[in-house]
């Protein structure tokens, strides 16, 4: 038996991510080297960005736990059923 995997449609948020990640690769290309005030905004701007997909991959973490055990419970649930039904014939 296939399983399908529901494909999941982009946030908004991720969305705005992804601009924010394409800018910001935009902006590195552009900026002069020795131009010290748009080096040190680009990594202001790099680090924040950074900040925000790291909190969004420990929320993805903890959703994939929480998905996990549910999963376990819904099998252990299935089990016990089985058992019983099988127990009755």
């Amino acid at each position: 038996m296939q399983r399908r995997r529901a494909k999941r449609q982009a946030s908004p948020a991720d969305e705005a991510a992804l601009r924010k990640m394409r800018r910001l690769t935009a902006r590195a290309a552009a900026v002069e080297r020795d131009d010290r005030a748009q080096i040190l905004a680009l990594m202001d701007d790099i680090q924040t960005l950074k900040n925000r997909l790291l909190a969004e991959c420990v929320r993805l973490d903890e959703e994939m736990k929480r998905a996990s055990v549910r999963i376990t419970a819904l099998r252990a649930y299935a089990h016990g059923a089985m058992a019983i039904r099988s127990r009755r014939h």
